[in-house]
Order: C-alpha cells, then sequence, then structure tokens
C-alpha cells in the first residue's frame, strides 16, 4: 500500500500555514493600527479581549509544548510512528492548533472583533492543506489505524473524547 509518490517532510505543511498566518496577523495588526479597520473598535469590554488573548496565548504555548517537546513528535516523524496519545487523543494537529491559538490570541490584544474572521480563514486554510496534504500522506503510511484515528479526534479544534 505504501507508495514512493506520498513522502511526508519532516515538517508537514507547517512553514507553509505557520508563515502565512503569521502575515496574515501581521497585516490585520498593522491595518487596525493605521486606522484602515476602525469599525470593528470595541471601547467597552476591551480588557475582556485582552485577558481572554494572555488565556489563549498561554493555551497556545501548552499544547506546542506537549506536542514537540513532550511527544517528541520530531523523532516519532523520522522513526514513521504514528502518535495518538497524549494531546495528540484530543487534537490531531496540535503544533497548527497551537499556531492558530496564539494568532487569534494576538489579534484579540486589538479589541477588534472585525480582524476576528481571520481565525476562520486559518482554520479553512488549515482545512484545505491538511485534506491535500499530510493526511493523505498519513492514510498511505499508516492505513487503516490512521482512518481510525481520523473519526476519533478533530483536525483542529481541540476536543476531549468521551471513553
Amino acid at each position: 500500500m505504501k507508495s514512493q509518490e506520498f513522502k511526508m517532510p519532516i515538517f508537514g505543511v507547517g512553514p507553509i500555514y505557520v508563515i502565512t498566518c503569521l502575515i496574515l496577523t501581521i497585516a490585520g495588526i498593522w491595518l487596525h493600527l493605521n486606522g484602515y479597520i476602525y469599525q470593528g473598535n470595541m471601547i467597552k469590554g476591551k480588557i475582556f479581549f485582552i485577558i481572554v488573548g494572555i488565556f489563549m496565548i498561554l493555551l497556545g504555548i501548552y499544547l506546542w509544548v506537549q506536542a514537540v517537546i513532550v511527544q517528541k513528535i520530531n523523532k516519532k516523524v523520522t522513526e514513521k510512528k504514528l502518535i495518538t496519545t497524549g494531546v495528540y487523543s484530543i487534537v490531531r494537529n496540535p503544533v497548527y492548533s497551537a499556531f492558530t491559538i496564539i494568532f487569534t490570541g494576538i489579534l484579540l490584544f486589538t479589541a477588534n472583533y472585525i480582524l476576528l474572521i481571520l481565525p476562520f480563514a486559518f482554520w479553512a486554510f488549515l482545512t484545505i492543506l491538511m485534506k491535500n496534504t499530510e493526511e493523505k500522506w498519513l492514510k498511505n503510511e499508516f492505513g487503516e489505524e490512521y482512518k481510525i484515528y481520523l473519526k476519533q479526534v478533530n483536525r483542529v479544534i481541540p476536543r476531549i473524547r468521551r471513553k
């Protein structure tokens, strides 16, 4: 079943996704700070946005640390092992989820609700990237084991599974 045409690079689509989302986040903040997106400014409740933003950044950092350092993702990828435990039991792509959550948290500091369309763009972009690249590679590499995992765990949004 394994084919030579499906070779997953060690970093997957990560660099493409993260750099694109970073550029969009910076552009959104720049547009906000320079007055191009002023309609969505929240004058009241700005502190709430900041507190939620801090929480999201911390959550994103936690997810990243769990995925990369605790689960040793780079080692597992080079060993061609599918990780389905730890943080990978609540989200299939915790590294990408971490960056999505961090960038969303950063956007919240602007307290501009119009910029909150960007996390939906991040999610859609990641969904398209994953379906057309990594998920194909992983199905090819791990077969039925990965197909079962697909059904049990969300792609981007962490969710605790019921046993």
